[in-house]
């Protein structure tokens, strides 16, 4: 078990629209398990610069970011890493004695499990969606040295500056693809837990049963009907439970220095989805 709570232990805390329980409850549990004097709290807010401010003000260790503050942050921090630099978005901040550094660890969580997965960077991309989570995983797939892409984006403001920004075309829809097999990934809500098109498929069937590879940014639930269908289809598969707990492990090792071993991450996933 940690050490006793007391005037010396830190806090780590997150900022969120709507707070969630996953990314406490895992930093938590590995806190518990590795005795570390550290404590990690949720909360949201309507005021970033004051929260923010209270960042600094009070010596909180690390401090992740989620929707909609992921932008507005970066005026706020003295230090950008080149993973929050090269997508301006921001997810983790690391206070160091009143300087403020950013990083963005689900660029690093993409980029690691494209690398880790093999995905052939030879095939074309389809990537739908054009928020936070697709501009991570668009320039993760530009630095990962994929080249030919589109982004699929009814909003074409949104679209277009993504695909622009890392290289790719943009299209409202879904377009007809020719050559070789496509990979897929899915950067929007459809498929997701309790939403409207939680029973959908993002890309049409036949795309997915042919398809290279599949990305499916959805967390909850773990097995979205996207992953179903692709691994009904023996198409090779990377699921958004899997960039959730890498990126709060590169948060967690930001925070602490310390890595955990892949059986300590597990069961404080385990736990955290508990």
């Amino acid at each position: 078990m940690r050490p006793p709570l007391s005037k010396d232990t830190r806090l780590c805390m997150s900022l969120s629209g709507r707070p969630g329980s996953f990314g406490t409850r895992f930093h938590n549990h590995l806190y518990d398990q590795l005795r570390l004097d550290l404590l990690y709290k949720a909360f949201t807010t309507t005021n970033l610069p004051a929260a923010i401010g209270g960042v600094r003000a009070l010596g909180i260790r690390g401090c992740a970011v989620s929707m909609p503050f992921k932008e507005d942050v970066i005026a706020l921090v003295d230090e950008l890493h080149p993973s929050a630099e090269v997508i301006a978005s921001v997810n983790t901040i690391v206070n160091d004695d009143g300087h403020l550094r950013a990083f963005n660890t689900d660029f690093i969580a993409v980029a690691t499990l494209l690398r880790e997965r093999e995905v052939p960077t030879g095939a074309p991309v389809l990537l739908r969606g054009s928020g936070g989570m697709a501009k991570a995983v668009a320039h993760a797939l530009r630095e990962g040295g994929f080249r030919t892409g589109t982004v699929v984006a009814r909003n074409a403001t949104a679209g277009r500056a993504l695909a622009d920004g890392a290289g790719f075309d943009w299209a409202a829809e879904t377009p007809a693809v020719g050559g070789p097999a496509p990979v897929l990934v899915n950067a929007t809500p459809i498929g997701m837990e309790g939403g409207d098109e939680s029973r959908d498929l993002p890309f049409p069937a036949e795309l997915v049963d042919g398809a290279a590879a599949v990305f499916d940014v959805v967390a909850l639930p773990p097995e979205t009907p996207l992953v179903l269908r692709a691994r009904a289809a023996g198409v090779p598969v990377i699921t958004g439970a899997e960039v959730m707990v890498l990126q709060a492990v590169e948060q967690f090792v930001l925070y602490t220095g310390v890595r955990p071993t892949d059986e300590q991450v597990a069961a404080a996933a385990a736990h955290a989805r508990g």
